[in-house]
């Protein structure tokens, strides 16, 4: 099993070479969407979505709904997946 500290240059490493705000598919598991956001001169890796549901953002009524229970008019700090989950719908 490969220790803490490779596995932490490996995901550095990749970090490093991805551009800013421009989600991406993720690799892992766990979540469906990675972006590396850049706001005043810090950089986060941020990954949002849930792998499991389907995005139907082509229908008006989910979609509505869906940035009504998220508050997507108030989403401004780049740092957080509630701002790009936001701004996919």
């Amino acid at each position: 099993m490969p220790d803490k500290k490779a596995i932490k240059n490996k995901i550095k490493s990749r970090k490093e070479r991805m551009a800013c705000n421009k989600p991406t598919r993720s690799s892992r598991d766990d979540k469906k969407f990675m972006v590396k956001a850049c706001q005043g001169g810090k950089e986060k890796l941020v990954h949002f979505g849930d792998p499991n549901m389907k995005i139907k953002k082509n229908i008006a009524s989910r979609r509505k709904s869906f940035r009504a229970r998220h508050k997507c008019s108030t989403a401004k700090d780049k740092m957080s997946a509630r701002y790009w989950s936001c701004k996919k719908w």
